[in-house]
C-alpha cells in the first residue's frame, strides 16, 4: 500500500473519530483500539497498550497523543501530522459554532437529550475496552493486585500521575526483588518557565497562554478547568461563567476535551483568538509524540523498563476503568440511562465487530426517544 493511500485512510479513519467520539479520553481510546488493533490490525494489542501507557506519562490530551502515535506507526511523521488534525478538525469547527452562537446569543444550543443517551452508551464502550486491553495488560497475579489496587487508589481521588508513575515504579521493585538486585529510582523535576507575565493581552498572549498549559497539562478534563480558572479567571481575562460555559461545550462535543481552548480564545480575540488558542494547546503534544514513538519499542526491548512498561500499562487500564465507575455513579440516575447501558453492554460484547459509531449514534437516538416519554 503507498504512502498516499495510507495518509488518506488515516484521515479518512481520525475525522469520523473525531465527529462521533464523545465521552472523554478513556471512550475516544476504546474507539481506537476497536478501529485500530481489532479491525484493521494496524499493530498488536501489546503494542497499543505500550503507546497508551507511555502517552500517559507525558502532558497533554491523551486520546490525541494516541492518534498522533496511531499515525506515527502507520505512515510516519506526516502520518502523525494528518491523523492529529485530522481529529482535532471536527471538534475545532463544531467548537467554533457553538462559540459564534454564544458570542452573538449569549446562550448554548440545547443538545441535552442527545447527550443524555449517549453517555451510557459511552460507558459500555469504554468497559469492552477495558476487558479486552485488560486480558492482554494483565500477565501475572502481581499485576492483577497493581491493577486492582490502582482502581481503588484512583476511586478514593489519588492523582492520575500519581497513581501511574506510583504503579510503574512498584512494578520496579518487584522486577529488582525477583532479580535480587538493587533498585535505582531516578526522578527528574520539572521546572515550568513563566512566558507571558510581560506581554499584553492579545492573540500571542492568549497563544503563549494556552502553549503553556498544553506543555505541563496533565489529567482529565476538569484538571484543564483547574488551569484555566488560574491562568485567566484569576487575571481577570475571562468571567467563571464563560469558563464554566466553554468547559461544558468541550464535554458535550465529540472529539477532544481541549477544544475548550477555541471557544474560550474565541471569546477573548474572536476567530484570531480561537486559532492561537487552539494552536496553543495542542502543539506541544505533537513534538512530544514524535519524540517519544521511536524510543518505546527500544524501551519494551529492554526487560527493567518493559517491567516499568507493564505495570504502567495496568495502570492506564485500571484507570479507564475507574474512569467507567465514576461516570456510571454520575449517570446512572432513573431507569433510562439504565436501559441504554443494558442495551449498548449487550449490543458491544455479544456483536462485537459492530462499529462503536454506531452504539453512539444509537444511544443518542435512544436518549432523545426516552426523553420524550
Amino acid at each position: 500500500m503507498s504512502r498516499r493511500v495510507r495518509l488518506l485512510e488515516l484521515a479518512g479513519l481520525f475525522f469520523k473519530l473525531g465527529s462521533i467520539a464523545f465521552g472523554g479520553p478513556a471512550a475516544h481510546i476504546a474507539m481506537m483500539e476497536d478501529e485500530v488493533v481489532k479491525k484493521r490490525k494496524w499493530m498488536t494489542q501489546e503494542h497499543f497498550l505500550d503507546l497508551v501507557g507511555a502517552t500517559n506519562l507525558i502532558p497533554g490530551p491523551n486520546s490525541t497523543e494516541m492518534t498522533m502515535h496511531c499515525g506515527h506507526e502507520r505512515a510516519g511523521w506526516t502520518g502523525l501530522v494528518v491523523a492529529g488534525v485530522c481529529f482535532i478538525f471536527p471538534a475545532v469547527v463544531i467548537t467554533s459554532i457553538f462559540a459564534w452562537l454564544y458570542q452573538q446569543y449569549g446562550a448554548i444550543p440545547k443538545v441535552e437529550p442527545f447527550i443524555y443517551g449517549i453517555k451510557p452508551a459511552v460507558i459500555a464502550i469504554i468497559l469492552h475496552a477495558s476487558f479486552r486491553l485488560g486480558k492482554k495488560a494483565i500477565k501475572n497475579m502481581e499485576l492483577a493486585l497493581l491493577g486492582s489496587l490502582t482502581v481503588i487508589v484512583s476511586l478514593a481521588g489519588l492523582n492520575e500521575i500519581m497513581a501511574l508513575f506510583g504503579c510503574g515504579i512498584v512494578g520496579l521493585i518487584i522486577y529488582q526483588l525477583k532479580k535480587n538486585k538493587r533498585a535505582i529510582n531516578c526522578l527528574a523535576p520539572v521546572f515550568l518557565i513563566q512566558l507571558t507575565t510581560s506581554l499584553k493581552i492579545g492573540t500571542l498572549k492568549i497563544f503563549l497562554t494556552f502553549l503553556k498549559v498544553g506543555a505541563i497539562l496533565y489529567g482529565s478534563g476538569y484538571v484543564l478547568f483547574a488551569f484555566l480558572d488560574s491562568e485567566l479567571v484569576a487575571r481577570g481575562w475571562l468571567t467563571r461563567e464563560v469558563l464554566i460555559d466553554s468547559v461544558a461545550v468541550g464535554q458535550m462535543t465529540p472529539g477532544p476535551v481541549l477544544s475548550t481552548a477555541t471557544f474560550i480564545g474565541w471569546q477573548m480575540n474572536g476567530v484570531s483568538g480561537a486559532l492561537a488558542a487552539t494552536i496553543g494547546i495542542f502543539l506541544p503534544s505533537f513534538f512530544f509524540v514524535l519524540i517519544l514513538n521511536p524510543y518505546i519499542p527500544k524501551m519494551r526491548k529492554s526487560k527493567m523498563i518493559g517491567s516499568f512498561l507493564d505495570a504502567v500499562n495496568v495502570a492506564a487500564v485500571a484507570l479507564i476503568l475507574a474512569v467507567c465507575i465514576k461516570m456510571g455513579i454520575e449517570i446512572f440516575l432513573d431507569w433510562r440511562t439504565i436501559v441504554i447501558a443494558i442495551l449498548s453492554v449487550f449490543m458491544v460484547f455479544v456483536f462485537g465487530k459492530l462499529n462503536s459509531a454506531f452504539i453512539v449514534l444509537g444511544g443518542a437516538v435512544l436518549g432523545y426517544l426516552l426523553t420524550l416519554i
